[in-house]
């Protein structure tokens, strides 16, 4: 049975996407916070920057279960393929 090497994340590589993602957030809801518009500009583009977040999570989601159906379905394909070459006789004469 062949075995598959899994990628991992490193502790650091997980602070930064997490210290990115907080920090960008951050920037935008302060720009919004000191825009010099209406009130209700302010929310709208807010209701916005809060849609794009969400969904940009949901994105992540459903590309992480795709790859982890796509793993699973590779693993029982090869081990299918293990089975039946296992079994396999090619000096086996029909009669």
């Amino acid at each position: 049975m062949t075995k598959t090497i899994q990628p991992t994340q490193t502790t650091a590589y997980y602070v930064q996407a997490v210290l990115s993602f907080v920090v960008s957030l951050s920037a935008v809801a302060i720009a919004l916070f000191y825009l010099p518009t209406a009130g209700w500009i302010r929310a709208f583009l807010g209701l916005g920057l809060l849609y794009v977040v969400t969904s940009t999570i949901t994105l992540c989601k459903v590309v992480r279960d795709r790859q982890e159906l796509a793993e699973v379905s590779n693993r029982v394909d090869q081990a299918r393929l293990d089975k039946l070459l296992a079994e396999h006789d090619p000096f086996k004469v029909d009669a």
